[in-house]
């Protein structure tokens, strides 16, 4: 069965945007971002709309720039390539490369994901999407880059999300003062 990871940047007080959505208060960190890298081999991207169309207004730009850092253009090579599954009732299309519509029922289309064949999937941002397939026992391990900010108001990663144990399976910490915490459910 595919696994779902969750890999979100977090403040320490838990929230995954601020309240209007910003993440400029994420302490960017490239060791940060080549570990999660390495802790992943996902095939597919599982995400909202507000989520799918930052990305999609961001990752193929950033291919396309020669002055973009390599880093960057590797990354945005991988998000091109990969399959993108997009869980929307108000998109009536979707135009980014390797992209599928849902608009049924996420949880039935999630089970049905994970028992497909492929990779892992991954979900970055899309915190209602997180909220409900971690109430459903869907998720399968988590990789948050917590950052040294406390925001006081934003966007709980894990709001009105159902109590269950998680498995601590690696910290590490960077300069920074980002750590990168990767859990599995119980």
């Amino acid at each position: 069965m595919r696994k779902i990871v969750v890999s979100n940047w977090v403040s320490t007080d838990g929230f995954f945007a601020g309240p209007n959505g910003e993440i400029d208060w994420i302490v960017q960190d490239p060791g940060v971002n080549q570990a999660t890298h390495e802790l992943m081999k996902p095939d597919t991207l599982l995400a909202g709309r507000v989520s799918y169309q930052e990305f999609e207004s961001f990752w193929p730009n950033v291919a396309k720039d020669p002055n973009s850092p390599k880093e960057m253009r590797k990354i945005a090579d991988e998000m091109n390539e990969m399959t993108k599954i997009v869980f929307s009732r108000t998109l009536k299309e979707v135009t980014w490369e390797n992209s599928k519509l849902i608009n049924g029922n996420l949880i039935e289309e999630v089970q049905k994901l994970k028992k497909g064949k492929g990779a892992d999937m991954v979900i970055f941002g899309s915190g209602t999407i997180v909220q409900q397939l971690a109430n459903e026992g869907l998720i399968d391990e988590y990789l948050l880059a917590v950052s040294p900010v406390v925001l006081g108001t934003g966007k709980l990663l894990f709001k009105d999300v159902k109590k269950h144990g998680l498995e601590l399976l690696e910290t590490r910490n960077f300069d920074s003062g980002n750590v990168l915490l990767r859990y599995q459910t119980k």
